[in-house]
């Protein structure tokens, strides 16, 4: 594969004269431009994105890191990114931080590496103090999912206790009484500020949810299946169940069909993201909708407007977004 050298060398130019033909800079002869493009031709040299970072102080790239990329949720939140990326004429660098403050780390410094001056960080297990000090570096880093006072103007997050909050509205408006709830097992703030808003909520109509009711898995199907078996091994009953996400919530309407309840006659079960396929279940759930793709969108674009300074670091601005209740078929009015 050629190289910036190869193209100077068989030009009779320098690496710098190279350098400012791709770059349209100034005091380049005609001449010169014509040589060297005619060589890169010859040679099918393609410039490199990152060796032309180096010489520009500009990056080509828009990173995004999410914790996994088999969750359809997190999906969507690359696609938003995705979307500005190629509005903008940048490359999506895509890097996974699995739930572990190591491998955040690596994922971010992976895109620093690649000279990425615009990121959507999507952590839940680095420390505050560890992403202040990183924005403090990264012109263009972004926080989604997450809010810290100290950088909010780089935050562009959920209000989960209010979603929870939501959710326990909902379903005793449809007169249920006695509740039940799955969670995820990740110790990360979403799961935990979903049920403390539910518990909330529900604590002042005067409803307590016993603790043998609650069950927490992997935010998988799979981990909805096996969290409900658990539930219905307690041999407590239930008439409505508020499940962490969508996933879990579908995997938790299968294993209640399988053992002879009905969805929502018997039991209302209520999801949480509105991921596509919570329109395809049967019954369709009901959910809670989390805009992600919408929010990771306005991420990357704060990330570019902080680079081109059209926003200042330090602005007021409040990226908090607030989920909507979608009404479906998996809930509906207890008798």
């Amino acid at each position: 594969m050629a190289t910036i050298k190869d193209v100077a060398r068989l030009a009779g130019v320098s690496v710098a004269s190279v350098s400012r033909v791709l770059n349209n800079g100034p005091k380049v002869s005609k001449k010169t431009i014509e040589n060297v493009t005619k060589v890169m031709n010859d040679l099918n040299y393609s410039p490199n994105a990152n060796a032309r970072a180096l010489v520009t102080q500009k990056s080509t790239i828009l990173g995004v890191v999410i914790p996994a990329l088999i969750d359809p949720f997190f999906a969507s939140l690359a696609h938003g990114v995705e979307q500005v990326a190629r509005q903008n004429n940048r490359q999506l660098l895509l890097s996974t931080g699995l739930v572990s403050a190591e491998t955040e780390i690596q994922a971010i410094n992976l895109l620093i590496e690649r000279r990425c001056d615009v990121m959507v960080v999507h952590s839940k297990k680095l420390s505050d103090h560890v992403l202040i000090e990183l924005a403090s570096k990264v012109p263009g880093l972004v926080l989604i999912d997450r809010y810290i006072e100290e950088i909010a103007q780089r935050c562009v997050w959920l209000d989960n206790l209010e979603g929870g909050k939501i959710a326990a509205r909902h379903l005793l408006a449809l007169n249920h009484q006695s509740f039940a709830c799955i969670s995820s097992k990740h110790q990360i703030d979403d799961p935990l500020l979903r049920l403390q808003g539910f518990q909330n909520e529900l604590a002042l109509a005067g409803v307590d949810i016993a603790e043998d009711l609650i069950e927490y898995g992997e935010p998988t199907l799979q981990g909805g299946e096996m969290a409900t078996q658990k539930l219905l091994a307690s041999g407590k009953r239930f008439s409505a169940l508020f499940v962490y996400n969508d996933a879990m919530a579908i995997g938790a309407i299968s294993t209640l069909e399988d053992n002879g309840y009905k969805v929502p006659s018997d039991i209302s079960v209520l999801g949480f993201d509105d991921v596509l396929l919570s329109s395809y279940s049967r019954p369709k759930l009901t959910t809670l909708n989390y805009p992600i793709e919408e929010m990771a969108m306005q991420a990357a674009n704060i990330g570019l407007e902080l680079i081109a300074k059209q926003v200042a670091a330090n602005n007021s601005t409040n990226y908090k977004y607030i989920p909507r209740l979608v009404k479906r078929e998996s809930t509906s009015f207890k008798s």
